[in-house]
Parts: structure tokens; C-alpha cells; sequence
């Protein structure tokens, strides 16, 4: 699998094994983890969905709702995580917050 993405992709593929390294996926540097999925989770399921398509219609039009207000403050809390994540080189950063 490795020497066909290597052929189809060379250096554009992320993953194992791969030229570019996966990037690391730390819970400080991922608003959407902590804020938005529970904003639409909370939004989706506030009556049960009752079919697959039902559910996908509910996700689209919670997502349609979220207004620049709302998710201003989890991207400037972003930007402010990945600033201190640079300062830091890399390394742990929790303590700056």
C-alpha cells in the first residue's frame, strides 16, 4: 500500500510510513473537538432523530445556525493555542494557557 501511495502521491500523502509527518492532534489545538461538536450535538439532538437522512438534515441546519458571533471566542481561543503552540517550538504548552 505504501509503494502505491508513494507512487500516486509522492510527498502529499500524511500518514505511517510517509514522507510527511502526521500531525499531531492535541485536544489545545482543536476547538472543533471541544466547542463545535457539542454546539451541534446539543442542537441535533434536542428531539431524536428518527432516520439517518433525518439526522444529516438536523446537522446541516444546526451547522446553518452557528452565527461568526458564536464561534468567535473558540477561534481566538484557537489562534491564541497555536500561537503559544509555535512559541513553545512544538513542545508542551498547557502550562502558558
Amino acid at each position: 500500500v505504501i509503494d502505491a501511495l508513494n507512487e500516486l502521491y509522492p510527498n502529499k500523502w500524511i500518514g505511517r510510513g510517509g514522507l510527511v509527518s502526521w500531525p499531531p492532534r492535541s485536544l489545545d489545538l482543536t476547538p472543533l473537538d471541544f466547542f463545535l461538536w457539542g454546539a451541534l450535538k446539543n442542537a441535533v439532538y434536542q428531539e431524536v432523530p428518527t432516520t439517518p437522512e433525518n439526522m444529516k438534515q438536523r446537522i446541516i441546519a444546526a451547522g446553518a445556525k452557528i452565527s461568526s458571533e458564536t464561534i468567535r471566542p473558540a477561534r481566538d481561543a484557537a489562534i491564541r493555542r497555536l500561537q503559544l503552540c509555535i512559541d513553545a517550538n512544538g513542545h508542551h504548552f498547557e502550562h502558558l494557557l
